[in-house]
C-alpha cells in the first residue's frame, strides 16, 4: 500500500495551493501506513496520526471550495456534496470503526485504504475537472428521498439477511479497496434493451462469519462453497432491492457471476454507476453498486 501512496506529478492539477495541499495528504498517509506497518508503533501514534490526516484533510476541502468559489467552478456543488460525504459520513463512520475495534489492524487497513482510494479517485478526477483538465465523474447525484429510500431498504435487508448492525459509511463509494474481498454481478435486461447491474463488494471476513452463520459451523477459508454461498446471499439481496426498483415486471435476470477486483476497478474507470453505497455491519465491509442504462 505504501507504494501506491507515493506522490507524483499526474496528480498535479496546476493550482499551487491545491496542488501542495494533496501532497502533504499523501505524505500523511504515507506515514500512516508505515505506522500501522511497524509493530513497534502503538496505537495512540495511529491515532494521533489519524486524527492529524483528518484535520487536514477537513481544513484542505474548506481551502478548495473557497477556490472553486472564486473561478465560478460550475460543478461546484456536486464537488462540495463528494467533500461532506467523507466529512459527514465516511471519516466519522471509519473513526467510529478505529474506536470500537481498539484500533485493530482490519480496522486500520479499512481507514487507510478507504482514505488513500478516495484521495487518488479524487484527485484524479474530480480535482482535475476543476481546471477543465477532464470532465466530472458524477454526472447526477441521486440524492434525497431516492437514496434514502435505497438507504433504507438495502439497510433492513442486510440487517435481516446478515443478523448484524448495518452503518452507511459512504454514499459516493468509488470502488476503494477495504481489504480482501469477494465481488459479485448481477445483470438484468428488458425487452427494450435496457439493462441494469447490481454489483455486491463483501469483504471476506463478512463472508465467512454470515456464511459460518448459516451452516452452522466455522469456516476459515474462500472455497467454491463460500463462493456459491455469496451468489446466493447477492439473489436475495437483489430481489429486495428489484422490488424498490421495480425490476420484476420490467427485467429479467440473465446473469450471475463473481468477478475479480481488476474487473470491478475498470467498471468505475470506464462507467458511471447511479448508485454506490458502502456500508459497515461490524464484522466486514460491503459495498452495493447500481448501473442503470
Amino acid at each position: 500500500m505504501a507504494k501506491i501512496a507515493e506522490w507524483n506529478k499526474q496528480f498535479r492539477i496546476g493550482v499551487d495551493s491545491i496542488d501542495d495541499a494533496h501532497q502533504k495528504l499523501f505524505s500523511i498517509v504515507r506515514k500512516l501506513i508505515h505506522l500501522s506497518e511497524d509493530e513497534n508503533n502503538g496505537q495512540w501514534a495511529c491515532a494521533e496520526g489519524i486524527k492529524y490526516f483528518k484535520s487536514y484533510a477537513i481544513e484542505h476541502f474548506t481551502d478548495e471550495e473557497a477556490y472553486m468559489q472564486s473561478i465560478g467552478y460550475k460543478g461546484y456543488e456536486m464537488h462540495k456534496r463528494l467533500h461532506d460525504d467523507m466529512r459527514y459520513k465516511t471519516l466519522p463512520a471509519l473513526e467510529k470503526d478505529l474506536l470500537e475495534s481498539n484500533y485493530s489492524q482490519e480496522s486500520i487497513q479499512h481507514f487507510l485504504g478507504i482514505c488513500l482510494g478516495w484521495l487518488t479517485a479524487h484527485i484524479m478526477i474530480e480535482d482535475r475537472a476543476i481546471t477543465g483538465k477532464i470532465s466530472n465523474k458524477w454526472k447526477k447525484d441521486n440524492a434525497g428521498k431516492n437514496m434514502s429510500a435505497l438507504e433504507d431498504a438495502l439497510t433492513d435487508t442486510l440487517e435481516e439477511i446478515f443478523r448484524l448492525q448495518i452503518e452507511i459509511v459512504s454514499e459516493h463509494y468509488s470502488g476503494e479497496n477495504f481489504g480482501n474481498s469477494i465481488i459479485n454481478r448481477l445483470t438484468y435486461h428488458s425487452k427494450d434493451g435496457k439493462y441494469v447491474q447490481l454489483f455486491f463488494d463483501f469483504e471476506e471476513s463478512l463472508v465467512l462469519q454470515v456464511v459460518s452463520s448459516m451452516l452452522g459451523m466455522h469456516l476459515k477459508k474462500m472455497d467454491k462453497l463460500v463462493i456459491n454461498a455469496v451468489r446466493e446471499l447477492s439473489q436475495q439481496i437483489a430481489d429486495q432491492v428489484a422490488i424498490h426498483l421495480h425490476l420484476p415486471s420490467q427485467y429479467q435476470l440473465e446473469s450471475n457471476h463473481v468477478m475479480t477486483a481488476d474487473q470491478f476497478q475498470q467498471e468505475f474507470s470506464t462507467k458511471y454507476f447511479d448508485y454506490n453505497l458502502l456500508f459497515n455491519t461490524g464484522t466486514g465491509y460491503f459495498a452495493f453498486c447500481i448501473q442503470l442504462e
